[in-house]
């Protein structure tokens, strides 16, 4: 067995423990954490399968953004942990059970292709080529050239989610005090101030005669 099946086996059973400590974790921030334990394991795994793009992708995306938002969102929200794992047992025989025959499904395609032979190992690609060629740029081309179509219809569903996401959280709230850049241009400096034209001097009423007026009219009374 040589360096890199043991580091496959080593990122791979590193991954299952993950990705069974996801499942089984009592409090759902250890459980995300151990979502992206799995997630770096699984992008050791597709290193070594040389698609380093996809590695960093996952990276970047999942563990860089995605896993934030779940954390952020978690530790958030008040969740009863009693509730959540309310009839986690009473599943579980059938859970494991579709587990195990997942478990044994990959295991039997994995070992074939082990055992298999290389095909057309005369017309393999030299090292110095083979260290020549990028996956991602190769990647990038097939994107954009055969697969370009589908590429736009998905950002323009992706667009489409974002702008309805958008539309269904927004909500007019009265104690809001958001301002509208469009009244904000339209204001004039007439509108923001009004000038109020005062005498500078103003003379102020005497005591005794304001005393005097109400003693006659108390008298009247």
């Amino acid at each position: 067995m040589d360096a890199r099946t043991g580091l496959f086996y080593v990122f791979a059973a590193v991954l299952l423990f993950a990705a069974f400590r996801v499942i089984t974790a009592r409090n759902p921030v250890h459980a995300a954490l151990f979502l992206v334990l799995a997630f770096f394991q699984a992008a050791a795994v597709w290193i070594l399968l040389k698609a380093e793009f996809l590695a960093i992708t996952l990276v970047l995306v999942y563990v860089g953004a995605v896993m934030v938002l779940f954390l952020f969102v978690v530790m958030m929200l008040d969740i009863n942990l009693d509730s959540v794992r309310k009839g986690f047992w009473k599943h579980f025989p059938l859970a494991g059970t579709v587990g195990a025959i997942i478990a044994l499904e990959m295991s039997y395609v994995l070992m074939g292709g082990f055992r298999e032979p290389p095909q057309n190992a005369a017309a393999a690609v030299p090292g110095e080529l083979a260290a020549q060629v990028s996956n991602t740029k190769e990647l990038g081309k097939m994107l954009y050239s055969q697969f370009v179509y589908p590429l736009e219809i998905a950002a323009v569903i992706l667009l489409v989610a974002i702008i309805a996401a958008i539309a269904l959280t927004l909500r007019q709230r009265k104690d809001s005090k958001s301002i509208n850049p469009a009244d904000q241009v339209r204001v004039k400096a007439q509108d923001r101030i009004r000038l109020v034209k005062m005498s500078p001097v103003v003379a102020a009423p005497s005591v005794a005669a304001g005393a005097t007026t109400a003693s006659v009219e108390d008298k009247k009374s």
